[in-house]
């Protein structure tokens, strides 16, 4: 195993830098269901979830963790390294070519995923109800105060309020500059924090800023009880969790492979992600708490 990780991570190494671009797959030689996942929690407990469905009908499942970022993972499913790889759709389409940038929802999202993968030799299978994105959250006791249930709502009191997001953010079509031509939001002033991390949690909780850019399946929006302001103009990039396969997986165990890892994303809902992102920050092993979701909303399993 460690011989076979090394040797994968060599040949995602040699291919980092370079624009994805079809090539022969590489076949592997074994009986086993190869997943790959990137080099964050989430994906990990993505990976987990899939393989712990796929090893209780009986598969063999060889997961490949920590891979890195998309720009090597994405060329080794296709070229064949790893077989199974859970993405999310608007990120892994504008990888793949296609155009993310001003989304119609989620089914336009997926069929353009389904139409770029098929050009690289790719399958999409399913899409999640989950997504991870962009979103803007404010405290309970703001959205009590102005009613704020979705962005739009914000209209009335921007000018009034302190937007906390990543240095990037001003300049950010999904971010402020997205905020201002899609929403017409212009806020009394903007506090560069970080990209969804803990000096925005703690910026929210001391009333530094009163809206601040956190991930839609971020753990802490439901352990500080942050609300999460409904996204109703479509700012943000359909993110469903959709995995992406090799046909030559499919191929080679059958139909039951799409249909296993289907029914888990037909379960699997951008809340149960959050919650269990909280109890893998919370010092749970995401083996645990993918056995117990899948225990809990997968017939089957266990």
């Amino acid at each position: 195993m460690l011989f076979a990780a090394a040797w994968l991570l060599a040949a995602l190494l040699a291919a980092c830098g370079q624009r994805p671009t079809p090539a022969a797959p590489r076949v592997l030689a074994d009986d086993a269901v190869t997943i790959g996942a990137f080099d964050f929690p989430e994906s990990e407990l993505l990976a987990r979830l899939y393989g712990t469905a796929l090893e209780d009908a009986g598969f063999r499942v060889d997961l490949q963790l920590g891979l890195g970022s998309r720009e090597l993972v994405e060329p080794a499913l296709q070229r064949g390294l790893i077989e199974v790889l859970p993405e999310y759709a608007g990120s892994a389409l504008a990888f793949l070519g296609g155009d993310a940038a001003r989304p119609s929802g989620a089914m336009a999202t997926h069929d353009a995923l389904v139409a770029a993968a098929r050009a690289r030799g790719l399958v999409v299978l399913d899409a999640a109800p989950a997504q991870d994105r962009n979103g803007f959250v404010t405290t309970a006791e703001t959205a009590r105060l102005y009613g704020l249930q979705k962005v739009s709502d914000l209209a009335s009191y921007a000018d009034q309020m302190v937007l906390g997001g990543p240095p990037e953010c001003p300049s950010r079509p999904l971010c402020l500059l997205g905020l201002g031509s899609v929403y017409g939001l212009s806020f009394e002033g903007f506090v560069s924090l970080d990209a969804g991390g803990p000096l925005t949690v703690a910026a929210l909780r001391i009333g530094q800023i009163d809206v601040g850019l956190l991930f839609t399946t971020d753990g802490r929006i439901d352990t500080e009880g942050f609300v999460l302001l409904r996204d109703d103009r479509l700012l943000q990039p359909a993110e469903n969790v959709t995995p992406i396969v090799r046909p030559e997986a499919l191929a080679t165990f059958g139909p039951s492979l799409s249909d296993l890892l289907n029914a888990v994303s037909a379960q699997l809902t951008t809340a149960d992600l959050r919650t269990m992102n909280a109890q893998v920050a919370g010092g749970v092993a995401s083996a645990a708490v993918a056995r117990a979701w899948l225990d809990a909303h997968v017939p089957g399993t266990g």
